[in-house]
């Protein structure tokens, strides 16, 4: 089969998924099995997997379903209890007072706030916290689901504490063929990966300061009353510093530090300064910018959900910095859980380590650690606010029906899209000696494009992500095929697999599962097209200019790497 029919054959589920989400506006709950099929019937009827192996994929998927829905539950539930507790008021309040201005709360909340939660946990947290906390502030739900998926763009090559790089890259790009390079150049591993680490902080530098700008403008043109591009544009000083504010020292820790700490770093600078500045009125407009009254919203933007913003009765008066403090403490859970330096995240992956090894007879297996998921510790912030709130227990069980409630349709949605992409990723094991499908269109790029390579990356580092809803995964899958290219095209390795984990972060903008996900923190399933409509607009930007980067950096400011000058 030759390789441009294979890149077709592995399209296929793809296109089907955008024909139906986006072209036919079918919810995800119905697309997303009849995707799952359509991938089935490729794997097993033209890359001719075994059976087992495809069966093997589905359960794998279903493991990590359980994680995702994990994390949702608990983002929910916490959200929930803070309603009851008063908390919530107390938040929207205490953001009133900073600005009433959505522009600057977006800013400051999602932009800074998120960033913060993705370097801390990565895996789509920052969303499933973001968005819920938006929709308490009054923002609609569709609108809070667009900007906390655009959340996930800029911080996530670095989220986790690093994972993307230090499991996907290392992970996707370390083998005996390039440390035998390596060794011959004088270099090891660390050092090399450091190259890509500059590289990818540098490009996410550029990129992602007008991401915060493009965000207001995306929230006025989309949700507001004159649908005006340019009521968001006049935020610009401020939009850019609160940009600067976090790309800069997020950068400078890239380039000078490595991998675990940029967006950690660059959000807490951020939030400080940028706060600090909107208390003071500093590069404010003069216009006050808010979306039409509640009653004025079409039903497209509201969420099904009526519990989910409201505030319910109570008679208890909670400070701001009690308000805060849950996810001031969740803040720190995941910090500590997370540093690689501190005992406390092996020590939770050891106490409670499920795996299910050799699935079916295949090389697939399937694990959790649930204490180290970033469901648990919600979990126990959860508690700890109703200790410190005083939230009855009549309250904690209103708080968990209506989160168990929402989890029920995003489960039945990832029961399908997880699955597919197992399946997908898995399908390289087959009879044929086929490489699998996302390997096999990625290679059929690379083969039609040649020397513009460089321009072509991120948008196969964002394939990866829209396909399986994380950086680090497609890091995994295409960080040996870009360095492959690279070598073979004599350009700067480093170079284009910076490119490539700079593409994964902004594809997670537009993740099917991460979409799903999303939305049922805030009771919008069923519109998924019509998010992905919307944030393939900053998704095309991102990889567009990182792709021009790339072409600059490396034909036009020569960027090299000691590999390259081997080869020749």
């Amino acid at each position: 089969m030759s390789t441009g029919l294979q890149a077709l054959f592995a399209a296929t589920p793809i296109l089907v998924a955008a024909l139906l989400l986006i072209g036919l506006h079918w919810p995800a709950r119905r697309a997303m099995p009849v995707v799952y099929a359509v991938a089935v019937i490729i794997a097993l009827a033209v890359w001719q997997m075994p059976f087992n192996r495809v069966l093997a994929s589905t359960i794998q998927g279903l493991v990590v379903t359980f994680d995702i829905l994990y994390i949702i539950f608990g983002a929910i539930l916490l959200l929930n209890v803070l309603k009851y507790s008063g908390a919530v008021a107390s938040i929207r309040a205490a953001f009133t007072a900073i600005s009433p201005d959505r522009r600057v709360q977006v800013v400051i909340i999602a932009w800074l706030f998120g960033s913060f939660i993705e370097g801390a946990s990565g895996f789509g947290t920052p969303a499933a916290i973001v968005a819920p906390l938006l929709v308490a502030l009054g923002f609609p739900a569709m609108a809070a689901v667009i900007i906390g998926m655009l959340v996930q763009s800029t911080p996530v090559t670095f989220g986790a504490v690093g994972t993307p790089i230090l499991v996907g890259i290392t992970g996707g790009l370390e083998s005996p063929e390039l440390s035998a390079q390596l060794a011959s150049a004088g270099l090891d591993f660390e050092t090399y990966r450091q190259m890509i680490v500059t590289r990818a902080a540098i490009v996410h530098g550029i990129v992602g300061t007008p991401m915060p700008l493009i965000m207001v403008m995306m929230m006025t043109r989309f949700f507001g009353r004159n649908a005006s591009w340019r009521e968001g544009l006049s935020i610009w000083p401020f939009a850019l510093f609160g940009g600067l504010a976090f790309t800069i020292p997020y950068t400078l820790t890239g380039v000078f530090f490595g991998p675990e700490f940029p967006s950690l770093l660059g959000a807490l600078v951020g939030l400080a300064l940028v706060t600090f500045a909107a208390q003071r009125g500093f590069l404010l407009p003069k216009d006050r910018w808010d979306f039409p009254q509640d009653e004025e919203w079409p039903q497209f933007w509201r969420s099904t959900d009526d519990s989910l913003g409201a505030n319910p009765p109570t008679d208890r008066k909670i400070s701001v910095w009690m308000a805060w403090l849950p996810y001031i403490l969740l803040a720190l859970l995941l910090l500590i859980s997370r540093l690689p330096a501190l005992p406390i995240g092996q020590a939770l992956r050891d106490a409670l380590y499920l795996v299910w090894p050799n699935l079916l007879g295949t090389d697939i297996s399937a694990s959790t650690t649930p204490l180290y998921l970033p469901g648990t510790l919600l979990i126990v912030v959860v508690l700890l606010t109703v200790w410190l709130h005083g939230v009855k227990p009549g309250e904690l069980r209103l708080a968990v029906t209506e989160s168990s409630k929402t989890l029920l349709g995003a489960g039945m949605v990832l029961l399908f899209a997880v699955p597919m992409v197992r399946v997908y990723i898995n399908s390289g094991g087959n009879q044929l000696m086929l490489p699998s499908m996302p390997i096999a269109m990625a290679e059929w790029v690379a083969g039609v494009v040649g020397m513009v390579w460089p321009f072509f990356a991120p948008f196969v580092g964002a394939l990866g992500a829209f396909i399986a809803g994380s950086n680090t995964i497609s890091n995994l899958m295409f960080s040996l095929l870009q360095y492959t290219v690279a070598e073979r095209l004599l350009i700067s390795g480093a170079m284009i697999v910076a490119l490539q984990a700079v593409g994964a972060a902004a594809g997670n903008m537009i993740a099917i599962h991460n979409v799903v996900a999303v939305s049922a923190t805030v009771g919008i399933l069923g519109r998924e097209g019509a998010v992905i409509r919307i944030t393939i607009l900053p998704t095309l930007y991102y990889v567009v200019f990182a792709g021009v980067l790339g072409l600059i950096a490396i034909y036009l400011l020569n960027i090299s790497d000691p590999l390259v000058v081997l080869s020749r």
